[in-house]
């Protein structure tokens, strides 16, 4: 099964991640308001998608979602880009619903998978110096903490720890 269309099943419920598309982007942005990222918005999503990273933008789906849910709803998304063998994640957010059943870290597996795939050596990323769960998840899958830039979130105002993790001999998973 090509990366891009794999299954995670060690959670509660099995997890489709697929390439992003143009039809996923209402629910990508639903999701980042719901998340306290900077926001993007539709437009700047669309414009990634026509871009030379499409392959590093994707979403996660249940296959047997919670009720009252829809049933291709998107559980959550990761954006990232490829540069200089650096793979830059940008975004990563997960559904309320859906947080603390494993699906960011599949998130976060695949993507550097993929970075892996396309001959990236190190993955670099900004998390909210607040965010201390998204900090610990991070760390479970190798990233440290490397530096700091100040005032870089708005709304509110908080600075960015700058996480990055070697991907060569890189773990299967960080879960």
């Amino acid at each position: 099964m090509p990366l891009a269309d794999s299954a995670y099943s060690d959670f509660s419920e099995a997890v489709y991640i697929s390439i992003m598309t143009e039809h996923d982007l209402l629910e990508v942005v639903e999701i980042e308001g719901h998340s306290g990222l900077s926001p993007w918005g539709w437009a700047a999503y669309y414009a990634e998608l026509q871009g030379c990273n499409r392959e590093l933008m994707m979403v996660a789906r249940v296959a047997q979602p919670l009720e009252p849910v829809k049933t291709d709803q998107i559980a959550g998304y990761i954006v990232a880009r490829l540069a200089a063998e650096e793979l830059h994640i940008n975004n990563v957010a997960v559904r309320v619903e859906y947080r603390r059943r494993g699906i960011g870290s599949a998130l976060l597996t695949h993507i550097m998978e993929e970075g892996q795939r396309l001959d990236a050596t190190t993955a670099l990323l900004e998390v909210r110096a607040g965010n201390s769960l998204a900090q610990a998840l991070y760390a479970k899958c190798g990233f440290q903490g490397v530096g700091r830039r100040r005032s870089y979130y708005l709304a509110p105002q908080e600075d960015a720890v700058i996480m990055r993790a070697q991907l060569s001999g890189m773990l299967d998973s960080c879960g």
